[in-house]
Parts: structure tokens; sequence; C-alpha cells
């Protein structure tokens, strides 16, 4: 047995979307230190370009702009991937969108936006690269990984309805694309972050208490589990959702 290229991603290619900042950078940026070639997606090209001119120090990264919310935009970024690659390896659905309100004040609008990032675009951006990653199984399985987050397995104590709701769907979306695609050499899995000190998640540090670890994640703790997911390391993983979160959920 040898272990010694088991987190490998030398000759991979990534698209991370949600790429520019928080959770996708992390991994994107893992990614490109284990040898892969990576694209990132977010909504705002300026941030994206910037992202990417900054991670090309570690290797190849290239930023493709696209609004992975509708149909048009994600259309848009697998023509434009096309343009670079003639298969996908990885794919990271990390796109995503909170919104927090009373009960009572809940608008319709912030329900939209949330499920059209968090589960729509994930199930329709998988659903158009099926073919280009079904096509880099030669050597072993392509993968795809969903980012969930800790408020799909528990509550926290804010408002944040559409959210909840959106995460525990991609926990069970997850399973129910992982069984599909499977047949195709496609492995679907997922991860749940807790605490990370993130643009969407500026609360990350309120909750260190809550943690048994006694810290919020960085960089290295989310790119670790996204690089084990993605490399030959994590072949078998097929349909799980792994907690990454200092054991919040022991404590909730």
């Amino acid at each position: 047995m040898d272990t010694s290229h088991l987190f490998s991603l030398e000759g991979r290619s990534a698209l991370v979307t949600g790429g520019s900042r928080g959770i996708g950078r992390m991994i994107a940026e893992g990614f490109l230190a284990q040898g892969a070639r990576v694209y990132i997606s977010s909504r705002k090209a300026e941030a994206c370009d910037q992202t990417a001119t900054e991670l090309s120090r570690l290797g190849t990264c290239v930023s493709l702009p696209a609004d992975v919310s509708t149909l048009d935009g994600i259309n848009e970024l697998v023509a434009q991937y096309r343009e670079h690659e003639p298969a996908l390896d990885v794919l990271v659905n990390n796109a995503g969108a909170t919104w927090g309100a009373p009960f009572d004040e809940f608008p319709e609008s912030g329900w939209d936006k949330v499920m059209d990032v968090n589960v729509k675009s994930l199930f329709f951006l998988t659903q158009a690269l099926k073919s280009d990653l079904a096509a880099a199984t030669a050597d072993r399985p392509a993968k795809v990984i969903n980012i969930s987050s800790v408020d799909g397995l528990t509550m926290n104590e804010w408002e944040t309805y559409s959210y909840h709701a959106s995460k525990a769907a991609v926990v069970h979306l997850t399973k129910r694309m992982a069984l599909r695609l499977a047949a195709d050499g496609i492995v679907v899995s997922g991860i749940a972050p807790g605490p990370f000190p993130t643009q969407m998640n500026k609360e990350a540090d309120q909750l260190v208490g809550s943690v048994p670890a006694g810290r919020v994640g960085e960089p290295e703790d989310m790119a670790a589990a996204a690089i084990y997911l993605a490399s030959r390391a994590g072949d078998y993983i097929v349909g799980s959702t792994i907690p990454v979160e200092g054991g919040l959920l022991l404590s909730r």
C-alpha cells in the first residue's frame, strides 16, 4: 500500500463557485497547494479577478465570473469553463447566500434569493457539468463537493429561516445526487462548516464559547476537509456530509 499520494490533486482540474472569498477561497487555495488547476467563480467580476490574481502565485488559478443563481448564469459559467478544459475533475458547489428577518416580517425575496443560490444553483450547475465530470473518470472518480452548514444539521439563535431550510436541503440533496451519479463515476459528498470567520458569517467569533475546540475554524481546517474529499483519499466517501465545526454540534 502506497499512501504517499493519497491527498495529491496533481494534474486535476477544479471549479469552485463562490471562490473569491471565505470558504470558497480557503478551498481554492488548498487545492492549488496540492497541484490542481483551479477555476473560481463569483458574481462580482472584480473580486473574482483579484482573488484569481492573488492565488496565481500558488499555481494555475483562473477567474470565471458568473451569477449561478440563474440558469443563464450557469450556462455562461459552463461555457467559460469549457473554453479552458475538456473535462472537470472536481466541482465544489460553494456559492451561498443568507437572509435574516423576524418570522412575521420575513420576505419572499429573502426566501427566493437564498434558495436559488444555495439549492437551485447547486443542482443545475452539477446537471450542466455532468458530461464534463463523467469525462474525467478514466483514472479515478470525478468529485462533486456540496457545501452545506452546521445550520443545516441543527439550529442557531438567529431567524435565518430560508438559510436553515436551504442548508438542510443540501445535505439531503447530496445523498440523492450521490445515489444517482455514482453509476457515472462521479462521487458526491459534502462539507458542513461551523464557525469560520467570513464575510457572510460575521458572528463566528461570538460562538467561540460554544465550540469545544476553543476556537473558530482556520483556512487550513477547511482546506484539509476539501482536499480529503477531492483526492484519492475520499473516493469511498459517497453521499456523506462531513461536519467541520470544532465540536460545535456536540454543544447544541
